[in-house]
């Protein structure tokens, strides 16, 4: 089994160390958040400290942004041994996560990218999509570690191509909220039925699981967050940042950004991202305290 040091157990990062510390591994933790750390004690992880880094066989962390992965990138480089895997499974910008491969790489540190894809309530379930890239060897190495955050991982190439790939999902994911607000604001601006709509919609050729999911919470009018609009417009940036790295013209997600940000003027910023949906229906002169169905 594996000597693991984990950094960063957010309301990701707590779930998938606690199915490493289940699946047999040693597992140590750490977290500047104090809530965090005693959530952490809770389901039986160990704390981390400079030891747990020297000793570990693989260092993974779970991080809000660029500036926190490069801080961490910086402190496994200095106190991680020579031949240990650093995962570190943000979604961060290709750049940070470029720079942070090489500070590792430099003192002999493999890096490996591990994106994912999913929310808190999947990666308690285990049901997350990993997405790799980095090293072969390292990914090999890991392969045991991945699976216990889910059935399905892709390995996608050698160097920065996972964090890539989930911005890609993230951009897909983002525009269907967005197509989301303009079909139903559409559909309730003539006079159709909420509710009546998400059924047509999750039993039609534009049922996909990302749809059907949504549907749980938003045709009850529920936009409690599995993801708030601020994380997306966090996302949305490092999309758009991306895209003029390469010179990709994303005129709608661009648009997209812009509705997020509506939506936090609108006081929705802690919402769920499909408030955006409230956003597009204030546009159009809707009420948004629409009556639920008894």
């Amino acid at each position: 089994m594996a000597r693991i040091d984990f950094l960063g157990v957010g309301k990701m990062g707590l779930p998938m160390a606690g199915h490493l510390s289940r699946a047999g591994h040693a597992v140590a933790v750490a977290d500047p958040s104090p809530e965090r750390m005693a959530l952490a004690a809770q389901a039986g992880l160990a704390v981390g400290d400079a030891h747990s880094l020297a000793q570990a066989d693989f260092v993974i962390s779970s991080l809000p942004h660029d500036a926190a992965l490069l801080a961490a990138a910086a402190q496994v480089a200095a106190g991680a041994r020579a031949g240990a895997v650093y995962i570190d499974t943000s979604t961060v910008s290709v750049r940070a996560s470029a720079q942070a491969a090489a500070l590792c790489s430099a003192r002999g540190i493999e890096p490996l990218r591990v994106t994912v894809s999913g929310n808190n309530k999947m990666a308690e379930a285990a049901a997350l999509t990993i997405m790799a890239s980095g090293p072969r060897a390292a990914y090999e190495q890991a392969q045991a570690l991945l699976a216990c955050w889910g059935p399905q991982c892709f390995y996608l190439g050698d160097a920065e191509q996972a964090r890539l790939m989930k911005l890609v999902v993230n951009l897909l994911i983002a525009q269907t909220s967005a197509m989301l607000a303009e079909g139903l604001t559409l559909g309730r601006k003539g006079g159709l039925d909420w509710q009546d709509m998400w059924q047509v919609l999750c039993a039609s050729a534009v049922g996909s699981p990302i749809l059907k999911a949504k549907s749980v919470q938003l045709s009850q009018r529920d936009f409690t967050p599995t993801f708030t609009v601020e994380q997306m417009i966090k996302d949305l940036e490092l999309i758009v940042g991306a895209a003029r790295d390469v010179h990709a013209p994303l005129p709608q997600t661009a648009a997209t950004l812009q509705l997020m940000h509506a939506a936090v003027a609108q006081g929705q910023a802690l919402d769920d991202y499909a408030a955006i949906i409230l956003a597009v229906e204030r546009s159009a002169g809707l009420a948004t305290d629409l009556e639920r169905k008894p």
